[in-house]
Protein backbone atom coordinates (compact mmCIF):
# COMPACT_ATOMS: atom_id res chain seq x y z
CA UNK A 1 0.00 0.00 0.00
CA UNK A 2 1.22 3.25 -0.80
CA UNK A 3 1.05 6.10 1.41
CA UNK A 4 1.39 9.56 1.26
CA UNK A 5 5.23 9.76 2.79
CA UNK A 6 6.29 6.86 0.52
CA UNK A 7 4.85 9.00 -2.55
CA UNK A 8 6.47 12.07 -1.13
CA UNK A 9 9.78 9.98 -0.84
CA UNK A 10 9.09 9.29 -4.52
CA UNK A 11 8.60 12.53 -5.95
CA UNK A 12 12.00 14.20 -4.20
CA UNK A 13 13.77 10.96 -5.56
CA UNK A 14 12.44 12.14 -8.95
CA UNK A 15 13.71 15.68 -8.18
CA UNK A 16 10.77 17.02 -7.38
CA UNK A 17 8.18 15.99 -9.56
CA UNK A 18 5.49 17.78 -7.26
CA UNK A 19 7.17 21.25 -9.11
CA UNK A 20 6.69 20.16 -12.77
CA UNK A 21 2.92 18.91 -12.22
CA UNK A 22 1.68 22.78 -10.96
CA UNK A 23 -0.80 24.39 -12.88
CA UNK A 24 0.81 27.19 -15.27
CA UNK A 25 -0.07 30.51 -13.63
CA UNK A 26 0.36 33.60 -15.71
CA UNK A 27 2.80 36.01 -14.29
CA UNK A 28 0.82 39.42 -15.88
CA UNK A 29 -0.35 41.64 -13.47
CA UNK A 30 -4.17 41.14 -11.69
CA UNK A 31 -5.25 44.10 -13.79
CA UNK A 32 -4.06 42.83 -17.11
CA UNK A 33 -5.98 39.26 -15.88
CA UNK A 34 -8.44 41.02 -14.83
CA UNK A 35 -9.48 42.01 -18.49
CA UNK A 36 -9.56 39.08 -20.80
CA UNK A 37 -9.00 41.66 -24.08
CA UNK A 38 -6.15 43.17 -22.35
CA UNK A 39 -4.66 39.90 -21.25
CA UNK A 40 -4.13 38.85 -24.53
CA UNK A 41 -3.03 41.75 -25.74
CA UNK A 42 -0.30 40.98 -23.04
CA UNK A 43 0.56 37.47 -24.21
CA UNK A 44 1.01 38.78 -27.71
CA UNK A 45 3.54 41.04 -26.64
CA UNK A 46 5.15 38.68 -24.28
CA UNK A 47 5.17 36.23 -27.42
CA UNK A 48 6.87 39.21 -29.42
CA UNK A 49 9.70 40.08 -26.63
CA UNK A 50 10.25 37.08 -26.65
CA UNK A 51 10.30 35.79 -30.46
CA UNK A 52 12.94 39.10 -30.89
CA UNK A 53 15.03 37.79 -28.15
CA UNK A 54 15.38 34.49 -29.47
CA UNK A 55 15.69 35.56 -32.88
CA UNK A 56 18.24 38.23 -31.69
CA UNK A 57 20.06 35.01 -30.21
CA UNK A 58 20.17 32.62 -32.88
CA UNK A 59 21.61 35.36 -34.97
CA UNK A 60 24.50 36.10 -32.44
CA UNK A 61 25.10 32.22 -32.72
CA UNK A 62 26.96 33.35 -35.67
CA UNK A 63 27.73 37.01 -35.06
CA UNK A 64 29.70 37.68 -31.96
CA UNK A 65 27.60 37.76 -28.81
CA UNK A 66 26.22 35.29 -26.35
CA UNK A 67 23.92 33.68 -28.39
CA UNK A 68 22.53 30.80 -26.68
CA UNK A 69 22.01 32.61 -23.31
CA UNK A 70 19.59 35.32 -25.60
CA UNK A 71 17.55 31.81 -26.97
CA UNK A 72 17.46 30.75 -22.85
CA UNK A 73 16.82 34.27 -22.15
CA UNK A 74 13.86 34.21 -24.41
CA UNK A 75 12.44 30.78 -23.48
CA UNK A 76 12.50 32.27 -20.32
CA UNK A 77 10.52 35.39 -21.20
CA UNK A 78 8.07 32.93 -23.12
CA UNK A 79 7.70 30.84 -20.09
CA UNK A 80 6.31 33.71 -17.83
CA UNK A 81 3.09 33.55 -19.99
CA UNK A 82 3.03 29.75 -21.99
CA UNK A 83 3.29 26.62 -20.15
CA UNK A 84 4.95 25.05 -23.15
CA UNK A 85 7.52 26.86 -22.77
CA UNK A 86 8.09 26.23 -19.64
CA UNK A 87 8.18 22.47 -20.37
CA UNK A 88 10.99 23.18 -23.18
CA UNK A 89 12.78 25.42 -20.75
CA UNK A 90 12.59 22.50 -17.77
CA UNK A 91 13.68 19.86 -20.18
CA UNK A 92 16.74 22.11 -21.60
CA UNK A 93 17.70 22.55 -18.37
CA UNK A 94 17.80 19.00 -17.57
CA UNK A 95 19.86 18.18 -20.83
CA UNK A 96 22.39 20.70 -20.11
CA UNK A 97 22.72 19.74 -16.26
CA UNK A 98 23.15 15.87 -17.89
CA UNK A 99 25.73 17.13 -20.23
CA UNK A 100 27.45 19.06 -17.43
CA UNK A 101 27.77 15.76 -15.52
CA UNK A 102 28.59 13.60 -18.50
CA UNK A 103 31.23 16.47 -19.56
CA UNK A 104 33.22 15.65 -16.05
CA UNK A 105 33.68 12.03 -16.63
CA UNK A 106 37.58 11.49 -15.86
CA UNK A 107 37.43 9.11 -19.56
CA UNK A 108 35.26 11.59 -21.05
CA UNK A 109 37.39 14.72 -20.38
CA UNK A 110 40.66 12.64 -21.33
CA UNK A 111 39.48 11.75 -24.41
CA UNK A 112 38.03 15.35 -25.77
CA UNK A 113 41.51 16.65 -24.73
CA UNK A 114 43.36 14.19 -26.76
CA UNK A 115 41.17 15.07 -29.77
CA UNK A 116 41.90 18.59 -29.42
CA UNK A 117 45.87 18.15 -29.33
CA UNK A 118 45.44 15.96 -32.06
CA UNK A 119 43.33 18.52 -34.14
CA UNK A 120 46.25 21.27 -32.84
CA UNK A 121 48.96 18.90 -33.91
CA UNK A 122 46.79 18.56 -37.55
CA UNK A 123 45.97 22.33 -38.05
CA UNK A 124 50.15 22.79 -36.87
CA UNK A 125 51.02 20.21 -39.64
CA UNK A 126 48.67 22.36 -42.12
CA UNK A 127 49.81 25.71 -41.32
CA UNK A 128 53.44 24.61 -41.25
CA UNK A 129 53.71 23.14 -44.85
CA UNK A 130 51.40 25.76 -46.25
CA UNK A 131 54.11 28.43 -45.13
CA UNK A 132 56.58 25.46 -46.14
CA UNK A 133 55.77 25.68 -49.64
CA UNK A 134 54.20 29.46 -49.78
CA UNK A 135 56.31 31.25 -47.47
CA UNK A 136 53.97 34.00 -45.85
CA UNK A 137 51.95 35.03 -48.77
CA UNK A 138 48.10 35.24 -48.86
CA UNK A 139 46.35 32.48 -50.91
CA UNK A 140 44.71 34.58 -53.31
CA UNK A 141 48.18 36.08 -53.92
CA UNK A 142 49.52 32.89 -55.04
CA UNK A 143 50.44 32.23 -58.83
CA UNK A 144 51.40 29.06 -60.51
CA UNK A 145 54.46 27.97 -59.10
Amino acid sequence: MNTGSDRETNESAQGGADSEAQPHVSKAPAFVKANRSLHLSWQIGVFVVGLAVIAAGVAMLVLPGPGWVAIFAGLFIWGTEFAWAQVVLRWTKRKVAEAAQKAMDPRVRRRNLILTGVGFAVAAALIGFYLWKYGFMLPWNIKDQ
